[in-house]
């Protein structure tokens, strides 16, 4: 098939076969009635492809509507999306039609899918099995004829796994599946993107169109684009409207790109982003350093109690002439025991810090939360184990 009018009637841009080949799977299935599932990162242009699918089939003269499920909270989507009775929940001042009523014939298009609740998805599976739907606050069951295409930029898979997501629901969503690439994935057409971007915004600001020179290009082509299409788009305008020279080169153009860490180790971000298991592994760490750091004091201290300047002890390891080292009494060598068993203890020094914790901020679990780097329904939690009321 043709793809050449598609991508000259919806504005896409590029010729790499991951590209391609979602398009054709788009034209292929817009005649039919079959429910289409887009996944892909965010930015890389579902909807584009939700709305090929819909003006490619019989219904293309009927509604289309787009719907963020992220965005709606979750007290009204099912209002939103099925309508409501007079007097059903607070505000119902009137009788409302819902999404699936209003777009009867249609499409509709459900961006971000995963973010559905639990007793949407439910509704959801009914009208997309048996065309019926329920009205908030009404016990008539109507009937509707839509078209459902979902998009989500997460593993739904993954979600139906960790059983956040229906998995009756996944298979009946997924009767057509179409991915499209992430723009890192299309490097063939990112100095094509570029071009056309530079172009417009030149004519819109009424200005010489920005080049980039061959290390410039290499440069685009070789950075991540996480933002894909969008954050590429909102580079051209920026670099369009902010560059002094018209011609870009690679140190130019790495000032407009964002400074991303390529660290891969493990930091401490904010509360509440870790597991349980995690925010114990980190607070355990943090015990052990300050142990650590005890133990340096205790070795200081003893020092000075056996008149020792402290200043002697790094020449003499390293002066190869011999050093006499008195003896350790018997109750620094008890100090050491119960040194080491305490530190075989992590349970009560996690008590103990976090005893002294609330102490130091007056209770307040919040501040002591934050002091001891984990969450604060970890600490309460923490606080009902060791019977701290």
């Amino acid at each position: 098939m043709e793809l050449q009018p598609i991508k000259q009637r919806f504005g896409i841009l590029g010729n790499s076969p991951g590209l391609n080949y979602a398009i054709g799977v788009a034209q292929r299935v817009g005649p039919t009635e079959l429910t289409v599932l887009i996944t892909g990162e965010s930015g890389v242009g579902k909807e584009i492809f939700s709305q090929i699918i819909h003006h490619l089939s019989p219904r293309k003269h009927n509604p289309f509507i787009a719907v963020n499920c992220g965005a709606i909270p979750e007290g009204t989507i099912d209002s939103e999306l099925f309508g409501h009775e007079k007097g059903s929940f607070t505000g119902a001042t009137d009788a409302r039609k819902g999404y699936f009523e209003t777009v009867n014939g249609g499409t509709i298009f459900l961006d971000e899918i995963s973010e559905l609740p639990t007793g949407t998805q439910a509704r959801l599976l009914r009208v997309l099995e048996t065309g019926e739907f329920i009205r908030v606050g009404s016990s008539k069951v109507q009937k509707t004829d839509v078209r459902v295409i979902a998009a989500t930029n997460v593993d739904l898979l993954e979600r139906v796994n960790q059983h956040r997501f229906r998995e009756d629901l996944y298979y009946r969503l997924n009767t057509v599946p179409i991915k499209i690439p992430a723009l890192r994935e299309r490097k063939e057409d990112i100095h094509l993107l570029f071009r056309k971007f530079a172009t417009d915004f030149a004519e819109k600001y009424r200005s010489q169109t920005i080049q980039l020179d061959p290390e410039a290009i290499h440069l685009i082509e070789n950075y991540r684009w996480p933002g894909n299409v969008r954050e590429l788009k909102n580079l051209a305008e920026q670099i369009s409207v902010l560059a002094l020279d018209r011609t870009i080169t690679a140190e130019q153009l790495s000032h407009f790109l964002p400074k991303r860490s390529e660290q891969t180790l493990p930091v401490l971000v904010g509360a509440g982003t870790h597991s349980d298991m995690s925010e114990r592994d980190i607070l355990y760490r943090a015990l052990w350093e300050m142990r650590k750091d005890i133990r340096d004091v205790k070795d200081i201290v003893l020092h000075l109690t056996n008149g020792a300047p402290i200043e002697q002890e790094r020449p003499a390891i390293e002066s190869s002439s011999p050093m006499i080292i008195s003896k350790p009494s018997d109750e620094h060598r008890k100090d050491e025991n119960d040194e080491v068993e305490e530190s075989l203890s992590l349970k009560d020094m996690e008590k103990e810090f976090i005893i002294k914790a609330l102490k130091k901020h007056k209770n307040k679990r919040r501040d002591a939360a934050f002091d001891l780097g984990i969450s604060e329904r970890t600490l309460y939690r923490k606080i009902q184990e060791y019977g701290l009321e």
